[in-house]
């Protein structure tokens, strides 16, 4: 795994975040730690609810109140972005650091066009002018594929599909050329069809700009075909950690296996295209049970686990969180 500070683009250590509420302190993200090599993809999955949002909000530090982040650091290029005042702040967020939020519409402006909000943000990092800025989104327009640009930017977001209102998304996101993309859920409510246009075009452009990108997903499937390595998150917490080769070859936590078994011909061994889902739920983050977070969905669960939580631990290329972890086949 990736983990030199020499290497990294962005280091995030033992990140917590807590929230506020009616019901007591909420954690929910509990000391999260993995950095982003340069030019590299890092996919971090996990059902709704296991803080892989949070974490990127945090990184973006829009976590607002009643939210508060409580550890860290969060470095990017050596920087610690939670130390940052909020001047220093603007000029790394939306500029060298990105994000696609997950749904299109709640996140574009229904009042202006697409191109306006695409030429808003080269105007407020690159102080462009109108009509330099207007050719900056003509330009992005054209290089995410939504076709006739020149036209397209006068088109208000309900005057799109959702597949281009997403690709006026990442248009506005990458519209200053960022190092760190973080892409949270970017093909959500899109078809098959779209959502492999999506990817694609992510990975071109990735290849184009030479950035790094932080791709937050419940889809394993889209892990194996975009990330090189993936982190693994439940009720908050990381439980497995792993190049993505090895994750899908010899998965060691059995949260993993079980998100493996549910996308089909990703599992090996296991016959393409029939599906096992994982029984239970994730546990509300006020009810966290004592112990292992996951034992109550876990076929392997034993007293230990109910009793004490497992630490992160190495095994060869992997860290993962489990007292009795997926044992690595012995093809000697």
């Amino acid at each position: 795994m990736a983990d030199s500070s020499t290497e990294a683009l962005l280091e995030v250590r033992d990140l917590v975040v807590e929230f506020q509420t009616s019901r007591g302190l909420l954690r929910a993200v509990d000391h999260v730690s993995f950095s982003i090599p340069r030019g590299q993809t890092l996919g971090i999955v996990g059902e709704s609810g296991c803080g892989k949002s949070v974490t990127a909000l945090s990184i973006m530090r829009l976590i607002a109140d009643p939210g508060r982040i409580l550890g860290g650091p969060i470095r990017y290029e050596g920087k610690n972005l939670l130390d940052l005042a909020d001047d220093e702040l603007r000029k790394i967020r939306g500029n060298k650091i990105s994000m696609i939020f997950q749904e299109p519409m709640t996140s574009l402006n229904p009042v202006y066009t697409t191109g306006e909000q695409v030429a808003e943000t080269v105007r407020l990092h690159q102080g462009k002018s109108r009509k330099e800025a207007l050719d900056v989104a003509i330009e992005m327009f054209r290089l995410v594929g939504i076709p006739s640009p020149t036209e397209r930017v006068r088109n208000y977001p309900h005057q799109m599909s959702g597949g281009m209102r997403q690709r006026v998304m990442i248009a506005i996101a990458l519209a200053c050329k960022p190092e760190l993309l973080i892409a949270d859920e970017p093909t959500t409510a899109l078809d098959v069809t779209i959502q492999a246009q999506i990817l694609e075009l992510l990975r071109d452009l990735q290849e184009t700009l030479g950035m790094s990108i932080m791709l937050i997903t419940h889809d394993l499937g889209v892990v194996a075909e975009t990330c090189q390595e993936v982190v693994v998150m439940y009720a908050g917490r990381i439980v497995e950690r792993s190049p993505v080769e090895a994750l899908f070859k010899t998965p060691r936590h059995p949260y993993t296996v079980g998100l493996l078994r549910s996308v089909p011909g990703t599992h090996e061994g296991e016959e393409r295209g029939r599906l096992q889902e994982i029984p239970g739920m994730v546990p509300p983050l006020h009810e966290l049970p004592d112990g292992c977070k996951f034992q109550d969905r876990c076929s392997r669960v034993s007293d230990r686990c109910r009793d004490t939580e497992p630490e992160l631990v190495t095994l060869g290329q992997t860290q993962v969180r489990c007292h009795t972890p997926i044992e690595e086949p012995n093809n000697g």
